[in-house]
């Protein structure tokens, strides 16, 4: 690993990568989906609707703009079925 040139110290993108390294070997899938859930369960209570609008449009926007009229037709056939 490759250090930086600020004085032998590991820069912030270093530590972060590191960090999570030693994260994932502690830690089972369990822990992360109780995280996740913890986590979505705060956003949920500090935001309002138009937050999630706005989110939803801009998810919305960046697919369309990553597939085509094909994408939106096979997803489409997938979905709605019983």
């Amino acid at each position: 690993m490759a250090r930086n040139q600020n004085q032998g110290k590991m820069s912030r993108e270093e530590a972060g990568r590191m960090g999570g390294e030693a994260t994932s070997k502690k830690h089972n899938k369990e822990f992360y989906q109780e995280i996740g859930k913890k986590g979505g369960e705060a956003t949920a209570n500090s935001h309002d609707k138009e937050f999630y609008q706005e989110i939803g449009k801009k998810g919305g926007d960046a697919t369309a703009e990553s597939h085509d009229k094909k994408f939106y037709r096979d997803i489409g056939r997938k979905g709605g079925r019983n």
